[in-house]
């Protein structure tokens, strides 16, 4: 098999899969992925052989995104602020709202030997970004899942950061320590917004990373939020990815919590998506 033979292939077999611009995007990643071709070979290698599990890995990959699983975990990593993650159903795939988050972190935190909490750490790629952006920053990242930690572990090892790795609930988090920054993409959609979801999440990504209760829509950002109280340093600062149908109450609720220079903030598609605030 050729390489246009395995992109004419991919493109007939994900027709009915996904609207065409993303079927190109998805080539593009199994290239690079799958068989190395970055967009410049692609183009200028479309004669050339490939190796001889080509076939059947082309027919594995069509025949999972046709079950609507996930091309990052069929792949077994994510792009993720400049950087190659490994994935597996243990943890989410990142996002690129996530990224904003933690460019928002770098932007209005130039200071050096920071201290860093991430909070919900799944894959690890918010506490290894700020790790290798920051300045000497300390980054601990904590986990309630030991299958989450073992994969961020990994990342951080390939990636050639040092982060401290804690397993411990958001509900009742360790390690206790002061920190300059906290920073949490906790569980924030209720289970009434799952029907809409598209399956590929709702079906394969990791539900407690995912889900609240209906009745309890604040339920990690009430823990968080007093967790930041007693460990922030004065002047430290709390960054939150939110649900955008709450984002008034997230705000109540960090100022309730005794919280200053409360800002809801929108990401790059108008959708409210971040919190920060201010310990004084």
């Amino acid at each position: 098999m050729i390489l246009k033979e395995a992109i004419e292939q991919l493109k007939s077999g994900l027709a009915g899969v996904a609207e065409p611009q993303e079927v190109q995007a998805m080539i593009r990643v199994i290239c690079e992925d799958v068989f190395n071709y970055d967009p410049v070979d692609v183009a200028l290698r479309q004669e050339s052989e490939l190796p001889g599990f080509a076939p059947q890995r082309i027919a594995d990959i069509i025949a999972r995104l046709q079950r609507h699983e996930p091309l990052q975990y069929i792949v077994g990593s994510a792009r993720f602020h400049g950087h190659r993650f490994k994935v597996t159903p243990a943890v989410l795939i990142p996002r690129p709202e996530t990224e904003q988050l933690v460019d928002l972190v770098i932007d209005e935190n130039p200071a050096s030997d920071l201290r860093v909490l991430d909070m919900g750490t799944g894959s690890g790629c918010i506490a290894i970004s700020l790790a290798r952006a920051l300045k000497f920053a300390q980054v601990d990242a904590l986990d309630v899942s030991r299958d989450a930690l073992a994969i961020a572990r990994e990342n951080a090892a390939a990636l050639k950061v040092k982060v401290r790795f804690f397993e411990s609930d958001m509900l009742l988090p360790q390690p206790s320590a002061s920190y300059d920054i906290i920073v949490s993409n906790p569980p924030y959609i209720c289970w009434n917004e799952r029907e809409t979801m598209d399956r590929n999440v709702k079906d394969y990504e990791p539900g407690q990373a995912l889900f609240v209760p209906d009745n309890d829509p604040l339920l990690f950002y009430k823990a968080i939020a007093r967790y930041a109280g007693e460990s922030l340093e004065r002047g430290g600062r709390l960054y939150l990815e939110i649900n955008q149908l709450f984002g008034a109450e997230v705000k109540r609720l960090l100022e309730d919590s005794g919280l200053d220079e409360v800002r809801i903030i929108e990401d790059s598609y108008g959708k409210v998506r971040f919190a920060v605030a201010v310990k004084s």
